[in-house]
């Protein structure tokens, strides 16, 4: 029986290197393959211009971790307060209407005085300011164990206005920052 095998008639310095190759290229496929996990947002807001002569675009995305904190990822876009800072607040209502005033004030479920986010007095809603690069974007994460994504907690901020301010918060003034005026704004509602 006559048999035409390249393989058994390949001397061993050529079926080593195959071999190697074969085995590298199965493991890359195996990893490669793997599916990462992709954690979705429960809760997102996106942001448009009160102001018909400022752009403002950009979102807010909301994840629960394992252990309960809520995860903020936001990204922000304002061309005209390129390479400077804007404020960004949670207010009490998720209503953009009146130049974003329907939002009345920051949401505070714990009473306390305005502030910088994580240190002394601040409101819960007390994201802060947002630096701004030479295109007029920023982004910001945060996790924190001050907010729920439960529809019925006090501490839930589903349904509460964001706003964005044209000025930057100087964290002392009262009852808000003296961060001038809205310029964007938002309602976190749950991701569809």
């Amino acid at each position: 029986i006559h048999h035409n095998n390249q393989i058994n008639n390949m001397k061993p310095k050529t079926i080593l290197p195959l071999i190697a190759g074969i085995c590298l290229l199965s493991t890359f496929s195996f990893f490669s393959c793997k599916k990462e996990k992709v954690e979705k947002p429960l809760a997102v807001a996106t942001l448009t211009p009160t102001k018909a002569d400022t752009s403002v675009t950009g979102g807010l995305q909301f994840f629960e971790e394992k252990d309960g904190r809520v995860t903020l990822k936001l990204d922000i876009t304002v061309p005209k307060k390129r390479n400077s800072t804007v404020a960004i607040h949670l207010h009490e209502h998720g209503l953009c209407g009146n130049a974003g005033a329907d939002a009345h004030g920051h949401w505070n479920p714990t009473g306390k005085s305005h502030g910088m986010w994580g240190s002394g007095n601040f409101h819960a809603g007390d994201i802060g300011n947002i630096a701004l690069d030479e295109n007029g974007r920023g982004s910001l994460q945060l996790t924190t164990d001050l907010w729920t994504l439960s529809g019925n907690a006090p501490t839930s901020i589903v349904g509460k206005g964001v706003i964005v301010h044209s000025g930057v918060d100087d964290y002392t003034s009262q009852p808000a920052g003296n961060s001038g005026p809205r310029i964007g704004c938002g309602v976190i509602e749950w991701k569809k």
